[in-house]
């Protein structure tokens, strides 16, 4: 099955340099090139992309608050966006994957870790490694730990996480420290796919998208506590 993938950027070099790449890979192709989010958004529904690769900031509508259309639209939602940015703690990274992106990646990574970060969306996963983990909860830092949150979401998530069992709320923590499934089933002494159960009951429960809202969730409702290392 052939990957269909969007690409949404203002710099028109940039999008044919990742044109280019993408369509040298046998299971991907480029669909569609937007250079602002309003144009990513339309093409996602008529290209009928799987991944959409999204630049934060873009002239008129931005990456940001297309994520949000793409996110909330339910004839998209099996597009999965991966955002774009040029460092890897963005002031906006935190906003992105609780506007409903699997994840990000800096726009200096290796043409591998593209091409991966496209497959890993793909495929459903969330695409948060441990240096884009460490670069949320940085962000975390640099706000002081603060989210917009409305009034009223901590009853929310206090709820949410009630009904977490320990396990399960043990794996989120490890989860939101950056770990993958196979070193959590390493430290737990279970198997990957016993983590895998836990993770996929805990996105049931919190009402999360993927991995990457699990971290933000984690944060978010106060579960674990961002501290400097």
């Amino acid at each position: 099955m052939t990957i269909r993938v969007l690409l949404a950027d203002d710099q028109a070099l940039l999008r044919s340099a990742f044109k280019v790449l993408v369509d040298s890979e046998p299971d991907m192709e480029v669909v569609g090139e937007a250079a602002d989010g309003a144009e990513a958004v339309a093409l996602a529904r008529s290209q009928r992309a799987d991944v959409v690769l999204m630049d934060i900031r873009m002239p008129g509508t931005d990456g940001l608050a297309a994520t949000r259309m793409i996110s909330a639209d339910p004839d998209l939602a099996g597009v999965r966006v991966v955002m774009l940015t040029t460092f890897e703690v963005d002031e906006y990274v935190v906003q992105s994957l609780r506007a409903g992106a699997s994840g990000f990646l800096g726009k200096g990574a290796e043409p591998e870790e593209l091409l991966n970060a496209i497959r890993i969306a793909a495929a459903g996963e969330a695409l948060l490694s441990p240096v884009a983990t460490k670069g949320l909860i940085a962000t975390f830092l640099a706000q002081g730990g603060h989210t917009d949150s409305a009034p009223g979401d901590g009853q929310a998530y206090a709820e949410r996480l009630a009904a977490l069992t320990v396990r399960e709320r043990e794996v989120l923590v490890l989860v939101a420290g950056g770990h993958s499934n196979d070193e959590i089933a390493e430290r737990l002494e279970v198997s990957p796919l016993t983590i895998k159960t836990h993770v996929n009951r805990a996105m049931a429960k919190l009402g999360a998208r993927d991995r990457a809202q699990l971290v933000v969730t984690a944060y978010e409702s106060g579960l674990v506590r961002p501290r400097a290392e």
